[in-house]
Protein backbone atom coordinates (compact mmCIF):
# COMPACT_ATOMS: atom_id res chain seq x y z
CA UNK A 1 0.00 0.00 0.00
CA UNK A 2 1.35 3.57 -0.95
CA UNK A 3 1.84 5.44 1.80
CA UNK A 4 -0.18 8.73 2.37
CA UNK A 5 1.22 12.16 1.41
CA UNK A 6 2.24 14.61 3.88
CA UNK A 7 0.29 17.71 3.49
CA UNK A 8 2.44 20.79 2.76
CA UNK A 9 2.70 23.16 6.12
CA UNK A 10 0.58 25.84 6.56
CA UNK A 11 1.42 29.16 8.81
CA UNK A 12 1.43 28.86 12.52
CA UNK A 13 -1.16 31.65 12.82
CA UNK A 14 -4.10 32.31 15.27
CA UNK A 15 -7.42 33.13 12.78
CA UNK A 16 -9.05 35.51 15.24
CA UNK A 17 -5.95 37.96 14.88
CA UNK A 18 -7.92 38.79 11.93
CA UNK A 19 -11.16 39.52 13.48
CA UNK A 20 -11.65 43.41 13.02
CA UNK A 21 -9.37 44.41 10.27
CA UNK A 22 -10.00 45.95 7.37
CA UNK A 23 -10.29 43.13 4.39
CA UNK A 24 -7.47 44.31 2.47
CA UNK A 25 -4.89 45.05 5.24
CA UNK A 26 -6.46 41.34 6.46
CA UNK A 27 -5.43 39.88 2.91
CA UNK A 28 -2.10 41.88 3.05
CA UNK A 29 -1.33 40.73 6.65
CA UNK A 30 -2.03 36.66 5.41
CA UNK A 31 -0.09 37.02 2.65
CA UNK A 32 3.09 38.14 4.06
CA UNK A 33 2.55 35.34 6.76
CA UNK A 34 2.54 32.84 4.17
CA UNK A 35 -1.04 32.13 3.27
CA UNK A 36 -1.31 30.22 0.04
CA UNK A 37 -4.73 31.27 -0.81
CA UNK A 38 -6.89 33.86 1.12
CA UNK A 39 -10.75 33.74 0.22
CA UNK A 40 -13.28 36.23 1.63
CA UNK A 41 -16.49 36.08 1.21
CA UNK A 42 -19.85 37.37 2.28
CA UNK A 43 -22.38 36.29 4.99
CA UNK A 44 -24.76 33.52 3.88
CA UNK A 45 -22.17 32.56 0.94
CA UNK A 46 -22.40 29.26 -0.27
CA UNK A 47 -18.85 27.49 0.00
CA UNK A 48 -17.36 23.67 -0.95
CA UNK A 49 -16.01 22.63 3.17
CA UNK A 50 -13.14 20.44 1.74
CA UNK A 51 -9.93 21.29 3.70
CA UNK A 52 -7.37 23.18 1.90
CA UNK A 53 -3.94 22.94 3.63
CA UNK A 54 -2.88 26.88 3.24
CA UNK A 55 -6.12 28.87 2.54
CA UNK A 56 -7.14 31.38 5.20
CA UNK A 57 -11.16 32.29 4.88
CA UNK A 58 -12.31 35.62 5.50
CA UNK A 59 -16.11 36.50 6.61
CA UNK A 60 -16.57 40.00 5.56
CA UNK A 61 -19.09 42.61 6.13
CA UNK A 62 -18.88 46.05 5.27
CA UNK A 63 -15.13 46.01 4.65
CA UNK A 64 -14.14 44.34 7.82
CA UNK A 65 -13.24 40.52 8.65
CA UNK A 66 -15.99 39.57 11.19
CA UNK A 67 -14.92 35.89 11.21
CA UNK A 68 -11.58 33.67 10.37
CA UNK A 69 -11.34 30.09 10.02
CA UNK A 70 -8.27 27.97 8.57
CA UNK A 71 -8.73 25.38 4.99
Amino acid sequence: MASLPTPPEQPDDAPDAYVGLAADAAEQLARSRGWDTVRAVPPGSFLTMEFRSGRINFQVEDATVTRCWVG
